[in-house]
């Protein structure tokens, strides 16, 4: 088994009284696509940053690349690709420049930098906007152009911070096949998403993190099999009815969630709950059978209630 790249033991992050980040133990091997998943404030973020050696722990143990990363940050640094959420591009500049002027941070030769910021266009699949100025890119292009950016040092690691946010989707399909392309070279890729379908694709195994806590870990399949069931029925009775209705579907499926327009009821076959529902003399106005997700998992996990 090879070692992993990045191991956390007891990770802690405290600002004064509050504990952001609450003795977390993790792992990630080389290669692999690893996902932190939760909902706002509950420690992704800054997870991300201790990784990245920008942030110091305040317990615990932490090493990216058998470094410390409280005592070697800028060694750490300087062997990862760090995308944020934010693109952060220099936006007067053109395209290219945008990607020698980052490698010439790293102190690469200009030689070495020239030639990666060439063969990164065609990855990006930016070569025909090698010389437009940064402001006048879709969003989609910023976002492949700051993922580029983020491997001029041809980093080992790859950090990224919510990498779709705002895009349409087909952009964000476009941006999943980079990074596929990226893992198939061997990148590590250590990712946080709002988007549960990103984290079922992207993902080989990821956390989900609430409270600064590890609730949960695995597989995304893995984790659908063990906290959810393999179809969900989805049935709206009308505002007024559902409350009411909700009380007779005691006993179909594995379990039954109350929301304000809809029930929700978790089953191994959908349609045969559905016919349930029907048997026992209720007409729901709307009926939908599909699989469970990863979302489903997630707000079983932290809940539904709007974190701020």
């Amino acid at each position: 088994m090879p070692l992993p790249v990045i191991t956390a033991r007891g990770l802690t992050k405290r600002y004064g009284s509050f504990t952001a980040v609450d003795g977390i133990d993790f792992d990630i091997a080389p290669g692999e696509s690893f996902g932190f998943l939760g909902p706002n404030g509950a420690g992704k973020s800054t997870t991300m940053r201790m990784i990245a050696a920008t942030s110091t722990r305040s317990d615990g143990e932490l090493s990216v690349l058998g470094l410390d990363t409280n005592r070697h940050g800028p060694e750490i640094r300087a062997q990862l690709g760090i995308v944020p959420q934010g693109d952060l591009l220099d936006e007067e500049l053109r395209v290219i420049d945008n990607l020698y002027v980052y490698g010439r941070y790293f102190g690469l030769p200009r030689a070495y930098v020239k030639a990666r910021a060439e063969e990164l266009l065609d990855f990006a699949q930016l070569r025909e906007k090698r010389t437009a100025r940064v402001d006048g890119l879709s969003g989609g292009m910023k976002r492949r152009l700051t993922i580029a950016r983020g491997l001029i040092n041809n980093p080992k690691v790859m950090l990224l911070d919510e990498p779709t946010t705002g895009l349409d989707p087909q952009a964000r399909h476009v941006l999943w096949d980079r990074l596929f392309r990226l893992k198939e070279e061997g990148v590590t890729l250590v990712v946080t998403t709002h988007f549960m379908d990103e984290a079922e694709q992207l993902c080989d195994r990821l956390v989900v993190i609430d409270k600064g806590r590890i609730v949960a870990e695995g597989s995304p399949q893995g984790l659908i099999r063990e906290y959810s069931t393999r179809e969900v029925l989805e049935v709206r009775f009308g505002s007024a009815r559902n409350e009411a209705a909700a009380g007779r579907l005691e006993g179909i499926g594995q379990r039954q969630e109350l929301l304000p327009d809809r029930v929700l009821i978790y089953a191994d076959n959908g349609e045969h709950a559905l016919q349930e529902v029907v048997e026992r003399g209720l007409e729901p106005v709307t009926s939908l059978v599909r699989r469970s997700s990863l979302e489903d998992v997630f707000l079983r996990l932290t809940g539904r209630s709007l974190v701020e």
